[in-house]
């Protein structure tokens, strides 16, 4: 990498080469991969200058390049510009390739995928329904492209809380990639993995735990003990566990896990800093705050210098702080973060997105615990308008939200 750095760096991007643009394009893809999104970024956008000025707009290496940019913009958080160079290179590639070139329709797999990151189900689910129908005419239902697009659309139908049609489509995404890639092909224990994900999401941690622990295992045996999808899959059982409340199994993995990231992946890389996180939320389940706060407060300064304030997992890192003096009984320093991460995921992720709402229903809770239920009952309605339209009446998310604003009207 320093070789290829020293070449990009000596060479103005006004004299880039084929040579150059391939090594920028790898170098970019290479750095997203590993957590520095910024600097990847940067390759990428320089890559799609050069490959329009050297091979033209409606070259499929331009037509690459532009969908590679807006990957790395979507790893960055900003999705608003990931959204728009995603629907620019669906555009092209329609135009040029045409409406069902096997490209095509992986920007708009890609899209769909984006819509979903930031929260616009009602973009994400009807595209996803469209690319898994066009590839199973397309490309036939057991190519490995159109098992990705199951999966996808089992995602958001999660994302959106409905796990009825979420479960069958994982477990058929599953199926397949058992039947045409064998059990131990990386991307059949990602659907084993997936599957665990959406019964940990529907509360059943006692088909969701044996299911991450036979991952945990196939993982570390077809991939080795360090490799990055281990560690997530041994990050994802903890939360099981987590969630499970077992506390003596939980804490010890996240603590394994992130100190096997920190070795592995680096302690900058945003894989580590998600299990830094992870285990600060560990230490607050088991009330354990005198070690959660710093460890929180650690992360979301180092999310803010990694990531950038704006980032989604930065905003997530504040909310979970905030969170943390709240329970803590510290209002006066919870409640102006919980507005300020309110105020910051409503301009970067929008108003309907799940994090904006999660932020909303904490500070209901903030503003009600110190008696203000002048603001925190508008704030409960509005975010059960909002679960009710999204997850609907019966979710349990939904009912948490109503019962909070059935006690904060009691109190009034």
């Amino acid at each position: 990498m320093p070789h290829a750095q020293a070449l990009i760096g000596s060479t103005a991007p006004e004299e880039d080469t084929g040579d150059t643009i391939f090594v920028l394009g790898h170098l970019g893809r290479f750095l997203g991969n590993q957590g520095t999104v910024a600097m990847a970024a940067g390759y990428l956008d320089r890559c799609l200058t050069g490959c329009v000025r050297m091979l033209g707009p409606d070259h499929p290496g331009t037509l690459a390049s532009r969908d590679n940019l807006a990957g790395a913009y979507e790893s960055e958080g900003n999705l608003r510009e990931a959204i728009r160079l995603y629907r620019a290179a669906l555009a092209d590639r329609e135009r040029v390739l045409g409406a069902e070139h096997p490209d095509t329709l992986t920007s708009r797999n890609n899209l769909a995928y984006a819509y979903r990151s930031a929260g616009n189900l009602d973009h994400a689910i009807p595209l996803h329904e469209a690319t898994l129908s066009d590839r199973e005419r397309v490309l036939g239902p057991e190519h490995p492209d159109t098992s990705t697009s199951r999966n996808n659309l089992a995602a958001a139908y999660a994302s959106a809380g409905n796990l009825r049609r979420a479960i069958p489509l994982y477990k058929a995404a599953l199926a397949d990639r058992e039947r045409v890639l064998g059990l131990d092909h990386p991307d059949t224990l990602t659907s084993r993995n997936n599957l665990a994900g959406a019964y940990r999401a529907a509360g059943d941690p006692v088909q969701a735990i044996p299911l991450y622990e036979a991952t945990v295992a196939d993982f570390e045996r077809v991939l080795g003990p360090d490799h990055p999808k281990t560690l997530t899959s041994r990050n994802n059982l903890a939360g099981a566990y987590e969630m499970a409340g077992n506390l003596r199994r939980a804490i010890p993995l996240h603590k394994a896990t992130l100190a096997d990231r920190e070795r592995v992946l680096g302690p900058d890389h945003p894989s580590t800093l998600t299990s830094r996180n992870n285990l600060a939320a560990a230490y607050e389940m088991a009330g354990e705050l005198g070690q959660a706060i710093p460890l929180h407060e650690s992360t979301v300064a180092d999310c803010e210098r990694v990531l950038g304030p704006d980032h989604p997992d930065t905003l997530m890192s504040r909310n979970n702080l905030a969170y943390a003096y709240w329970l803590a009984g510290d209002l006066g320093r919870a409640i102006p973060l919980h507005e300020a991460t309110l105020a910051a995921r409503e301009r970067v992720l929008g108003p309907g997105h799940p994090h904006t709402l999660s932020s909303r229903y904490n500070l209901a809770g903030a503003y009600e615990s110190a008696g203000n239920l002048r603001q925190a009952i508008p704030l409960y309605k509005a975010t059960l308008a909002a679960y009710k339209r999204m997850l609907g009446a019966g979710h349990p998310e939904t009912q948490a939200v109503r019962a909070s604003l059935r006690r904060a009207r009691g109190r009034a």
